[in-house]
């Protein structure tokens, strides 16, 4: 057996044919948690499994910081011997086992295992767990892969004044001394391990309940929402709840499956890597989502989207799990799918497709344009590839898929697919087969086909309308797999719609015609679209239904430059679609610019227009040559600082119009002072209405240290006026933005070791913080440093958890680089972008997760040069 942190697909094939996990019984002692000296607590696991192949060996897996004693069927065995720094031996195993272990784990303070965070507004402590894909061996000894299911029974010993939370319900509370008390929890029915979950700390807590659901037979829910003391006048639980009622209602009535998990908690904790996790029984969530500041409606509707997200999991991942990472579309494309539609159509957000639309399927198109692109269905070797897995493709991506795949073959038919697969697969794992199989049979089609293309294959498809010699539209299907260099000849269903100018001049739709496009067509005629004389918009994918990048005629573009659309799903279509021709470098990043400056008032949602006012500011820092650059930042910078007067007074656009804005203005002293007096100093007239309260004031301060116009001591005395877990990151932002050259040497190092000037350990968030500073700075400032960073890519990456090491070299890359003169092959020359390469070409046997981070930056590089380079001179 070897001593490797990460578990390979065919370790964890074998291992899966070797035992049955029947039970873990587990308990975990975080009394001295709020001792901030105490690095390690106390673990006590006891598993019981079955084992084909008696007098056989396996092991478990725990990243531990020691293990103290191991007990296998009664006879103990030596720590010294069977464990490792990650793997616990088994050897000579019975036909049915019981394995006891004691040890101690470590605190995190990255966001892996089992976090700790102090408040600094109160210095309370508060814990929380992450462990997807395979941290739950960084607090107990497990056999950490998804297929290996069993019933979890946790104990947790903590404070007696926390809330000590778990899947399951509390079913027992014991006094263990010193003002400490261990809770009990019911038994949970059969889950993975990367699902368990623990919270425990002071967090101020509401509850609720749902009435549960007759034609299911569901019982009557307890529901729970916690977050930090801190936060607690901000937690909007009323709202929440409501969300939750709606989502479980909804679902219900989809699925025909009751929940069975015996409670619905959601606690919104601090300092969190991801936007939630599906824990069953207990949900978890970062507390971005507690809004302490203004949301905007983009925001709500975000929230509600990933609740719903996550609710979906409870079937899709939870009650059905993947077998093994390949699939992890099987659960995360679906709840991406069904949180959308059930915020559309539950939970009052009718504008969620059009987001999507928007924003979602963007990430979606970025990460298909990687070099590291993959098919929906992966090949995941390993866990450090797992790990790289939940990107785009498999998020937005398969989700827009499945859009479509509801079009192909019927909703009626994909619902009644979903209903037979949780009946047949439920409390246990399933493949993509699986689901195909349930899928042919309700629809009445040979799913393989329909499988191979959209699934097994990569890349983008990009659809056009051309007009054949004889005046009749054809739509064009194009596109190769970046894997295989094949074409991408998809199968789609979707429509065509026409656009022409109404008496207000806004593009509205006046035809519109299905189209079927058959597996492996190039041209499909479209019978029935007349295409009009005079200004008009000819749209493929009208309505968004298919996944594709779609292409504008001349005449079209021309039109969506110059006019609004008025549907405003169709306008998100078209707004991507300008998006995309930018980063192609096929629309010059000042029409696009113009573009957003003239219409992003017509734009009809708050979401997309914060997003096409976000991409505007992206195109002016990485797309638009170093001529052309301030010129575009000043005039953006003046669009939008007109748009904090003219918009509505304290609305949604508004706020997003001045978030824009002080980012872009950290790169132009006069637009961050011009920032300052039209926020801070003169309010009621630079932008009427506005709350302006901690995130925009430091938001400004950001913009002004990054330029020079604040010094450490005006940021250490804003601090100081309100100290809470956001204003010290803001304030450490801020305070690594200052243009000095030792500030960014400090910045610098400190990213590089993980720790401050004192030797206190980054968190992840603060981390984070630390590099976006430092990156803040011009040329003159950060350049010196950046032969040095290749470097110390694999000692990054050895020395830190996947997580912390990510954060440091993303946010320490140097993508904000100059074209040379000269066409995009020119540009292979940049010495940046040579040494990157340089890097890749001499690191072949580095780790497939760490290659896949630098390629993806370096591809990005890459196209920020070669699209500068494609910019028209003025």
């Amino acid at each position: 057996m070897t001593d490797s942190p990460t578990l390979t697909r065919d370790e964890a094939r074998a291992r899966a044919r070797l035992i049955t996990v029947h039970d873990y019984d587990v308990h975990v002692d975080v009394s001295g948690a709020a001792d901030a000296s105490a690095a390690a607590y106390p673990v006590t696991a006891t598993i019981r499994f079955d084992c084909a192949e008696p007098g056989a060996e396996t092991w478990l897996d725990w990243i531990s910081a020691s293990v103290e004693s191991v007990e296998l069927n009664g006879e103990a065995l030596d720590p010294a011997v069977v464990a490792s720094r990650s793997r616990v031996r088994l050897p000579d195993l019975a036909a049915q086992n019981t394995v006891t272990l004691r040890g101690t784990s470590l605190y995190s303070r990255s966001g892996e295992g089992l976090h700790r965070f102090v408040d600094p507004a109160d210095g309370r402590t508060y814990l929380y767990t992450q462990y997807e894909p395979a941290d739950a061996r960084r607090v107990f000894p497990d056999f950490e892969q998804p297929d290996l299911k069993a019933s979890f029974t946790f104990r947790l010993t903590g404070p007696a004044d926390w809330v000590l939370a778990s899947n399951g319900a509390e079913v027992g509370r014991e006094d263990a001394g010193e003002g400490a008390v261990t809770v009990a929890f019911a038994p949970t029915r059969r889950l993975s391990t990367y699902i368990t979950a623990l919270v425990a700390g002071p967090y101020a807590v509401v509850e609720d309940r749902w009435d549960g659901h007759a034609a299911t037979g569901a019982e009557p829910l307890p529901l729970r929402v916690m977050c930090r003391r801190a936060l607690a006048e901000h937690l909007d639980a009323d709202e929440l709840f409501r969300i939750t009622k709606a989502g479980l209602d909804f679902f219900h009535d989809l699925f025909g499956i009751p929940y069975e998990w015996g409670a619905y908690d959601q606690a919104f904790v601090p300092e969190y890597n991801l936007g939630a996790m599906e824990n069953p029984g207990l949900v978890t969530f970062t507390e971005h989502y507690i809004h302490d500041t203004a949301p905007t409606r983009g925001q709500l509707e975000g929230r509600a989207t990933t609740v719903l997200h996550e609710m979906a999991h409870m079937w899709f991942g939870d009650l059905v799990t993947m077998r093994w990472w390949d699939d992890l579309w099987l659960k995360e494309s679906f709840a991406d799918y069904m949180g959308t539609l059930a915020a559309d159509e539950a939970a009052g957000f009718d504008e969620s497709w059009t987001t999507f639309a928007s924003r979602r399927k963007a990430w979606a198109y970025v990460q298909d344009a990687y070099p590291t692109t993959h098919p929906i269905v992966a090949d995941i070797v390993d866990l450090e590839a797992a790990r790289q897995n939940f990107d785009g493709i498999t998020y937005a991506k398969g989700a827009s898929v499945l859009k479509q795949l509801a079009a192909f073959v019927g909703r009626d038919a994909f619902m009644e697919a979903a209903r037979v697969y949780f009946h047949r697969h439920a409390w246990g794992n399933a493949e993509l087969d699986d689901f195909l199989a349930v899928l042919g049979a309700a629809s009445g089609r040979d799913m393989s086909a329909w499988a191979d293309a959209w699934l097994r294959t990569a890349g983008v498809p990009a659809l056009a309308v051309e007009v054949d010699g004889d005046g009749a539209p054809v739509l064009v299907q194009s596109g190769v797999d970046p894997r295989t260099g094949e074409p991408i000849r998809r199968p789609h269903v979707l429509r065509v719609g026409v656009f022409t100018p109404d008496a207000d001049g806004a593009l509205t739709r006046t035809a519109q015609v299905d189209a079927d496009i058959a597996a492996g067509a190039e041209r499909t005629t479209l019978p029935g679209l007349a295409v009009p004389d005079g200004p008009r918009l000819i749209l493929p994918n009208d309505e968004d239904l298919t996944y594709a990048a779609v292409a504008l005629d001349e005449a079209s573009l021309d039109a969506v430059l110059t006019r609004p659309v008025a549907d405003p799903l169709a306008q998100a279509t078209v707004w991507a679609a300008l998006w995309s021709m930018v980063r192609e470098g096929t629309l010059p990043a000042a029409r696009f610019v113009g573009a957003v400056q003239e219409l992003s008032a017509s734009v009809a949602g708050v979401a997309v227009y914060t997003q096409v006012v976000s991409q505007a500011a992206a195109a002016v820092e990485l797309y638009a040559t170093a001529a052309q650059r301030g010129a575009l930042r000043a005039g953006l910078g003046e669009h939008l600082l007109s748009a904090l007067r003219s918009l509505e007074a304290g609305g949604d656009r508004q706020r997003a119009a001045v978030r824009t804005l002080a980012v872009l203005a950290r790169g132009d002293a006069d637009l961050a002072r011009r920032l300052e007096t039209a926020v801070l100093e003169d309010a009621e007239t630079g932008a009427p209405g506005l709350a302006v309260d901690a995130e925009i004031r430091w938001l400004v301060l950001q913009a002004l240290a990054a330029t020079g116009s604040a010094d450490r001591a005006r940021l250490d005395a804003a601090l100081a006026e309100e100290r809470t877990a956001k204003t010290v990151v803001a304030h450490r932002l801020a305070v690594q933005a200052i243009p000095d050259p030792a500030v960014k040497r400090a910045a610098w190092d400190a990213v590089l070791a993980g720790e401050d000037a004192e030797g206190q350990a980054l968190s992840n968030d603060l981390l984070s913080a630390t590099a976006s500073g430092f990156a803040a700075g011009g040329h003159d400032l950060v350049d010196p440093f950046e032969p040095g960073f290749w470097g110390e890519l694999e000692g990054l990456w050895s020395s830190r958890s996947n997580g912390l090491a990510s954060r440091a070299i993303s946010g320490l890359f140097p993508l904000h680089q100059d074209a040379l003169p000269g066409d995009a092959a020119a540009q292979e020359a940049h010495p940046v972008l040579a040494r990157a390469q340089a890097w890749l070409d001499e690191h072949t046997a580095a780790p497939g997760a760490l290659r896949r981070l630098v390629v993806e930056q370096t591809d990005a590089l890459r196209r920020s040069l070669r699209v500068q380079a494609a910019q028209p001179t003025p």
